[in-house]
């Protein structure tokens, strides 16, 4: 165990070695190395770097186990420094680019101020507009956080598949995915459960560019409809609906209100299954906490407890069934079932 200064001196550093990390991912040092150990110079030459600051920027990455440094400056990639390259099936590159890259970096500065006056606004106290205004009119920045959302979605997808292992879907004829983009989630459930047929809802500009649906490119398109929609206004008729990381984003008043719609459309037995990292009642050491400070410092939305999302479920007439979880515990999923 840590004595209390080592532990306030891990946490004060976080940040330093999240943004070493960030300088390798950027500078390309992963997809440098991935297929032989090379001498420091030589990558320097490959990508363009100083030699002497590259080096140091090498052992750095070392010292955090992403990089194995060998006789005579010779650099190899480890097992935790593969998940770093772009081409990994699981890769945390863009995901990395995202969070530890300029924007969201700004935005967590402003995060005493939103506590003291009670409005999460980060992104406008920056830069004068919301993340998704900012999206739409900055290229760079739309294109990360397009390429960030992909790359956590696949991860995401994963753990939801693990989660729902113990689940009975027998009985779930379609299952809508709601603002569900590409349709990454719903299409890997397809495949996992081929009994199911499935709909996509999101809005128009999410589709415009067929080669990026999953659907053709996962082979289930005649099993899978794209339609688009307002989760606010109306949604496809479903014996299921879930929703990855939606609720997160939204207001009680707001979620309450996507929810009730669900059930306004959903088939007389709908369920509903809600995706989201869910903070341990006991408040204890957790992801999904820290989570919540992103969340207060990106946007408007929070995570929540279980018992905040059975609470939800409850205001708008759905009723609490279980909630399932990888072995990993990351990711939560909270099932409910239509009431009367």
């Amino acid at each position: 165990m840590p004595n209390p200064q080592q532990k306030v001196l891990d946490l004060l550093y976080g940040r330093w070695r999240s943004q070493t990390l960030y300088a390798g991912v950027k500078l390309g040092i992963f997809e440098c190395i991935q297929h032989e150990p090379l001498q420091a110079e030589e990558i320097a030459r490959r990508l363009d770097l100083d030699p002497a600051l590259s080096y140091r920027l090498l052992s750095a990455l070392g010292s955090l186990g992403l990089l194995q440094e060998k006789e005579g400056k010779l650099f190899a990639i480890t097992e935790a420094g593969e998940l770093l390259r772009g081409g990994h099936p699981q890769s945390f590159r863009d995901v990395i680019l995202l969070r530890e890259g300029p924007e969201h970096t700004a935005v967590w500065k402003h995060l005493p101020a939103i506590v003291r006056d009670g409005r999460q606004d980060g992104f406008v106290r920056e830069y004068g507009a919301t993340a998704f205004e900012y999206a739409a009119h900055e290229p760079t920045y739309g294109k990360a956080f397009d390429d960030g959302m992909s790359s956590h979605s696949r991860l995401q997808t994963a753990w939801t598949i693990e989660a729902l292992q113990a689940c009975d879907l027998a009985s779930i004829k379609h299952l809508c995915d709601v603002g569900g983009g590409q349709g990454h989630l719903l299409c890997h459930l397809l495949l996992q459960y081929p009994h199911l047929v499935g709909t996509v809802v999101e809005r128009s500009s999410v589709m415009e560019n067929a080669k990026t649906l999953w659907a053709d490119r996962l082979r289930v398109r005649n099993r899978c409809t794209y339609s688009v929609g307002d989760m606010f206004v109306d949604v496809p008729a479903a014996d299921a609906y879930i929703m990855k990381m939606i609720l997160h984003d939204w207001s009680d008043d707001e979620c309450v209100q996507i929810l009730k719609n669900l059930h306004r459309c959903g088939d007389p037995a709908a369920r509903v299954f809600i995706v989201e990292h869910i903070i341990p009642d006991a408040h204890t050491p957790d992801f999904a906490s820290l989570f919540d400070m992103h969340m207060m410092c990106w946007g408007t939305g929070r995570e929540r407890t279980e018992q905040e999302y059975r609470d939800l479920l409850l205001q708008s007439d759905w009723t609490f069934v279980a909630s399932w979880f990888p072995p990993s515990g990351v990711i939560g999923v909270i099932e409910g079932t239509r009431s009367p």
